[in-house]
């Protein structure tokens, strides 16, 4: 007999399928746009399907030399804050779930008090300036390296491990530092995943600091390079309109040829960490 769906699993059911359908509606709608021909989409025609099948706004976006380097640039900055964020975040996770560190309460309530309060963003101007990191590569990643709320999540995964795994480490003669590399990390990748993925997302998407940080156009991530182009609508200092000899080209076409550019790479990546994510996320929720 099949097993009838609650009240609660219907109604969660409609919400979900609400929630996908607006989620979706708005890059369906700029991909098919990017992708179609000038006339129907200067006409307003395009809806979620394509009006032809035109890559010439992919063309001139990826011939652009200020994507191609400020793509470079982004994968940088993401690779490496990423790399930083999980061994400063693995690092002081690990130290703080060992309730018989010296003054360990005392340093769980300094570092969770930043969870709520902060410095503000000219003091934190200032401290960056004093240290040398405007237009440089380290103000981009060290400013943000460790984000407190993920800190506490993945402290709360490493207490939910088996005091045993530790203490038979410790009669082979391991460290607290051979431990962590040899035992907690292996056996922490779904957490290692699913908080890596975050720090890379919010770094790819993150245009804040290097509006603060960065002079040098050179230095450039993507997204700014891509907050550029939409809202001022530069484009090889052009109006994209008639770019590509006869060809006429529409500005429209060619910002959303821009977003999907800047924002599949990253979406391709989630397929491949997805299975991490639940299991990583609610084992540290376990305890508070």
């Amino acid at each position: 007999m099949r097993k009838r769906l609650s009240l609660f699993s219907l109604v969660n059911l409609a919400v979900m399928l609400v929630v996908i359908a607006v989620t979706l509606f708005p890059f369906l709608h700029m991909a098919a746009i990017s992708l179609s021909h000038t006339a129907p989409v200067l006409k307003g025609e395009v809806g979620l399907w394509p009006k032809g099948l035109n890559f010439g706004n992919y063309e001139l976006v990826l011939k652009d030399p200020r994507i191609l380097q400020s793509y470079m640039n982004t994968l940088i900055y993401t690779a490496l804050y990423t790399t930083i964020a999980l061994i400063t975040t693995g690092l002081g996770a690990y130290a703080l779930s060992k309730k018989a560190m010296p003054f360990h309460r005392g340093f769980t309530i300094l570092i969770v008090i930043t969870m709520f309060f902060n410095g503000g963003m000219i003091p934190t101007f200032l401290v960056v300036k004093e240290l040398h990191l405007i237009d440089t590569l380290w103000g981009m990643v060290l400013p943000g390296a460790v984000s407190t709320w993920y800190l506490m999540i993945m402290r709360t995964f490493f207490q939910a491990m088996p005091a045993e795994l530790e203490e038979s480490g410790k009669l082979d003669g391991l460290t607290d530092i051979g431990l962590f590399i040899r035992i907690i990390a292996p056996l922490s990748k779904p957490v290692f995943a699913t908080i890596g993925m975050f720090y890379a997302v919010s770094m790819w998407n993150n245009f804040q600091l290097p509006l603060l940080y960065l002079r040098d156009p050179d230095l450039f991530p993507l997204q700014v390079v891509l907050r550029n182009i939409v809202l001022v609508g530069q484009m090889n200092g052009t109006d994209a309109m008639g770019i590509g000899g006869d060809q006429m080209v529409v500005e429209e076409s060619l910002k959303y040829a821009t977003i999907m550019v800047a924002t599949i790479p990253i979406l391709l990546i989630y397929p491949f960490l997805q299975k991490h994510f639940v299991k990583g996320v609610m084992i540290g929720a376990i305890k508070g």
